[in-house]
């Protein structure tokens, strides 16, 4: 390289604060950050995050993972500890002094994170918006008054923000873009344990020690009634602990991988709990059941302020039921197992799945317009906040 031809790094980098407060909001900032990153090297990021973001260059004051809570009344016995984090953030912040902040889905910490920042004049960002659009309408109010931002990644958020005074844009789902898994089914099968001549179903009750143990138990049992003519594969989350589902299991014989797209990539069919998960059997084109437990009373207290007719993301934006739901007292071995042995079979109830989860996933990329993907177009929507 000619002398003088080298990129020159700024004396004093921009600086983003950057919080994604649990496992799939974390992936998502990974690839934002890289996607920031090959537009300008020099920016440097600091905030909540945990092991994908800090590989993307990002310095977490604060884990994720300890903010991982799931329900109205579990997230309680947990305040004290969240709040000690989130201090910890501001105060790293105030000493950082970030020219942005982004914050990523967790709207019960992320809003408080905006508003801090807002009342420092520090412009905000939400990417992967919280989805008021389903319950607690009234709180878009707190995107109004502390986010400049909302990048939205459903097709249909963006007109409702919008329409609620928010400024919000699409920028298409950050996991649209998500290759086919090039591994083969023979080679993933000899390096995970499992019988290439049986249908396989994966197993996802959450990324969340929570959720787990309010979905996993059925999951299992309806593995059970299944039995052995399938195998079947759960992948392990990174915000869980390994030695933990192995006890929970105990002698059912389940795979434990350590990758998700793969198994559901090579899998006949899924059983999974509602949340991202989802999206990538979409996107996977696996066909599915979705499963979802909360405690008794966290459902009776959420139940009355649910605005949409759909829990699973694909029927939300389908419009329509393309996946079963099996939720609450719904979530049963024998409903799964029902709803199960109507899509493993090839036949028309198969293939219009199928058809439909990939009509989800074209949705799901986003605007036609350019070539960029989904955190890209993020990524230029932000830069021109940095300048």
């Amino acid at each position: 390289m000619a002398q003088g031809s080298e990129e020159r790094i700024p004396e004093n980098p921009l600086r983003i604060l950057i919080s994604a407060g649990e496992a799939s909001g974390e992936m998502y900032g990974a690839g934002l950050i890289e996607a920031l990153h090959r537009r300008d090297p020099s920016l440097e990021f600091f905030g909540v995050g945990g092991a994908r973001m800090r590989a993307a260059g990002c310095d977490t004051i604060v884990d994720a993972k300890d903010l991982a809570v799931v329900g109205i009344t579990e997230i309680l016995s947990h305040l004290p500890r969240i709040y000690g984090r989130f201090h910890k953030l501001i105060a790293e912040a105030d000493r950082r002094r970030p020219d942005l902040a982004i914050v990523i889905d967790s709207p019960a910490f992320n809003w408080r994170v905006a508003r801090q920042m807002r009342k420092r004049g520090i412009p905000v960002v939400y990417y992967v918006c919280p989805q008021f659009w389903a319950w607690r309408q009234g709180r878009v109010k707190l995107l109004r008054k502390y986010v400049d931002k909302a990048l939205v990644i459903f097709p249909f958020e963006e007109k409702f923000y919008r329409d609620r005074g928010v400024n919000a844009t699409f920028v298409g789902h950050p996991l649209a873009d998500l290759p086919r898994p090039t591994v083969s089914r023979e080679a993933y099968a000899a390096a995970n344990g499992l019988d290439t001549s049986k249908p396989w179903i994966t197993l996802m009750p959450g990324s969340r020690i929570k959720e787990v143990r309010m979905n996993l138990p059925t999951i299992l049992e309806s593995a059970g009634r299944l039995g052995p003519a399938y195998e079947f594969l759960l992948p392990v989350a990174p915000t869980l602990d390994r030695s933990l589902l192995e006890r929970w299991i105990g002698e059912i014989p389940i795979h434990l991988v350590p990758e998700a797209l793969p198994a559901l990539a090579h899998s006949r069919a899924g059983i999974i709990a509602s949340g991202t998960a989802t999206v990538e059997a979409a996107i996977m084109g696996t066909p599915f059941v979705m499963v979802y437990r909360v405690t008794p009373l966290t459902y009776m207290l959420g139940k009355p302020r649910v605005k949409v007719s759909h829990f699973a993301m694909v029927n939300l934006i389908a419009g329509k039921e393309v996946v079963p739901e099996l939720v609450q007292q719904d979530f049963t071995a024998d409903n799964v197992v029902s709803k199960l042995s109507t899509i493993l079979p090839d036949g028309p109830v198969r293939d219009k799945m199928i058809q439909n989860l990939a009509t989800v996933r074209t949705a799901l990329a986003g605007p036609n317009l350019d070539a960029l993907l989904p955190a890209d177009r993020a990524a230029e929507i932000i830069r021109t906040l940095l300048t």
